[in-house]
């Protein structure tokens, strides 16, 4: 791809990601199997472009041929993808003067991309500048997530799963970035009220609302439980013949009238004003 060429200035950050093949003897070598890189704005943090390729390695026996993530990179991906030469020109021209970002870049992908262009005999991009997330976020942000691994930090801002893809995993990044700086920004406005321990807590604690029928704080959880128990009845009565209460219709309003009436003349006690009192009770009823 051709890049635009507003976005070849030092200003703009390139977030970039090796995925590679892990050794697992002695004596075995990390090959590049896909980079991915974004070039964003700094003040704006807008997408200017991207680049993704997949590599074929010098060895392609080191790479599995089935995946364990559905998406993953598998030995008959990358036997047809171009070899690190192939590509390194526009790996070049992606890196090369710019800012370089990305999650423990320093320790990894800038080592390894190094070890790539010096197998073929070339010399290695340079930045003008680098930040790498994994020190600033655990100085700045620390272990509140639990680790400093991205997929933990993106599952602690509910960004979905890490694919563990060059180019999906760089977009991850700068997400992650952006809501722990929000976070930040949101701390040191209000350093009194939110950058405490407590605070933190409650965001860990379930979401109370208010109780409409008794004006009490409730989880959500247990609110719709009450909601549930008040439009239908428990269902350990149903095998005792449980029947939901039903409103008063007239008829057996003035049903209940004649039996009143017919009860207290039964006593025989000649209480006049208690069946006066009890017939204009039934009566406003009925109105």
């Amino acid at each position: 791809m051709e890049l635009p060429p507003y976005s070849k200035t030092t200003e703009n950050i390139v977030f970039f990601d090796l995925e590679t093949t892990v050794p697992r003897r002695a004596g075995q070598r990390f090959w590049v199997l896909e980079f991915g890189a974004i070039v964003v704005c700094p003040r704006k943090l807008v997408e200017l472009e991207s680049f993704s390729t997949v590599i074929r390695p010098g060895d392609l026996s080191v790479v599995s041929l089935k995946s364990s993530r559905c998406d993953g990179i598998t030995r008959e991906k990358v036997s047809k993808a171009p070899s690190f030469e192939e590509v390194a020109d526009k790996i070049f021209e992606v890196l090369d003067g710019r800012i370089w970002a990305g999650h423990n870049i320093r320790r990894f992908d800038c080592v390894r991309i190094k070890e790539a262009f010096a197998d073929i005999g070339r010399p290695s991009p340079k930045p003008v500048g680098m930040i790498d997330s994994l020190p600033v976020l655990t100085h700045k942000f620390g272990r509140r997530a639990g680790n400093m691994k991205m997929a933990t930090l993106a599952d602690y801002f509910g960004l979905g799963q890490q694919k563990h893809r060059s180019l999906d995993d760089v977009r991850m990044n700068l997400e992650v970035l952006k809501h722990c700086a929000t976070v930040l920004f949101l701390e040191a406005s209000l350093p009194s009220v939110l950058n405490n321990g407590s605070s933190r807590r409650e965001c860990n604690s379930p979401i109370m609302t208010r109780s409409r029928s008794h004006g009490k704080f409730l989880s959500r959880e247990r609110e719709r439980e009450e909601t549930i128990s008040r439009k239908s009845p428990p269902t350990s009565y149903s095998n005792i013949g449980y029947q939901r209460p039903v409103p008063y219709t007239r008829a057996s309003l003035g049903k209940m009238t004649e039996r009143v009436k017919n009860l207290v003349l039964c006593k025989g006690n000649g209480n006049q004003p208690l069946i006066s009192q009890l017939l204009s009770h039934s009566h406003s009823l009925l109105r």
